[in-house]
């Protein structure tokens, strides 16, 4: 037990913990001395590394002391402590940031990977255990880990007993989602996992895939806690082109044979507006909330690969692009569709 570590990410300097709290540097300095209200850990360096936590406790003794509490009679406060006062029944009256949630990573192959690819966990409270998740036994996990929403598992071989053995860990309590990533699996468990409702990802995984089933635990996380309009509940994809944009790739089968511009124009406009309509879907339950954050988040996402799609077709017509944009820009509509 004593040889388990668990690693916190991701892990801010205190530049972006001013820019994430709207507090300056030098209160956040005064407030680890005088308080103790500080970073978790430091570098080898010597440099603040705030956690996840930190950054979330901040925000909210942050937005009390904004409302004309004194940092003093909150300095020492737990977190429910203070999330009571921040409800709006208290009359705070404070817009806070959403939880993120808190995912378990186990494996050192798949922390070693993390390592290089620390955006995947821009959304989340990451923990990392470089050890076999043969070696942890769930009364381990809930003490080390505790308040998990999720986890990552990586086996090199999904086979029966690896199976058996994340099936163990999906019982423990809160633990809502499992996500099992191999080099390799049986074809008979692997479908067997997915019956299970386990995500299964290829081991190295595309870290856009990846982030993108954490991105859909957080909108779980937000919807189970009532939210109604989804707009928020998962990490959006940013829009990559503009109505102008769209136009001109439409106008553009004029000067090609190949239509794939015009389609796939079309495509991104359609899916654009599926999108903004199911954001703004309202809920009356959490099975219809559930179904609704999904919906958007598979939106989104083929939104995005669609704009990727079209972007691939335009990168090979560049001049064409470019006519066709000089032709439909003063009759179009500035800003993204």
């Amino acid at each position: 037990m004593s040889e388990l570590t668990i690693e916190r990410r991701p892990l801010y300097g205190i530049g972006t913990v001013s820019r994430l709290t709207g507090l300056k540097p030098d209160t956040l300095r005064m407030w680890e001395r005088r308080y103790g209200l500080g970073a978790t850990l430091k570098s080898n360096s010597g440099r603040r590394q705030y956690t996840q936590g930190d950054v979330e406790h901040l925000q909210m003794v942050a937005a009390l002391v904004k409302k004309g509490t004194r940092i003093g009679e909150i300095a020492a406060a737990e977190k429910k402590t203070l999330t009571a006062m921040l409800r709006p029944s208290s009359g705070a009256d404070v817009a806070m940031p959403a939880p993120k949630p808190t995912i378990a990573f186990i494996g050192s192959t798949l922390c070693d990977w993390l390592d290089q690819h620390q955006s995947c966990l821009a959304g989340v409270d990451a923990l990392l255990l470089r050890s076999p998740v043969e070696q942890l036994s769930g009364e381990e996990f809930t003490e080390m880990m505790p308040g998990c929403d999720a986890a990552v598992l990586f086996f090199t071989h999904l086979n029966h007993s690896s199976l058996a053995r994340a099936r163990e860990l999906k019982q423990l309590p809160g633990l809502h989602k499992v996500i099992i990533a191999c080099h390799t699996a049986g074809k008979a468990v692997a479908d067997q996992a997915r019956r299970e409702g386990y995500v299964t990802l290829d081991f190295p995984p595309e870290s856009e895939q990846l982030a993108f089933e954490l991105s859909y635990i957080a909108a779980a996380k937000l919807t189970a806690r009532g939210a109604s309009n989804l707009g928020h509940l998962v990490q959006a994809r940013p829009r990559e082109t503009t109505s102008q944009q769209l136009s001109a790739a439409a106008a553009m089968n004029v000067d090609l044979q190949c239509e794939c511009p015009r389609h796939l124009a079309q495509l991104v406009e359609s899916l654009a507006t599926f999108e903004s309509y199911s954001a703004d879907c309202a809920s009356d339950s959490w099975a219809d909330a559930a179904l609704h954050a999904r919906i958007y988040a598979l939106t989104a996402q083929a939104r995005w690969l669609m704009e990727r799609a079209l972007q691939a077709v335009l990168d090979d017509h560049p001049l064409q692009f470019s006519e066709a944009l000089a032709r439909v820009e003063p009759l179009a509509t500035a800003g993204p569709v």
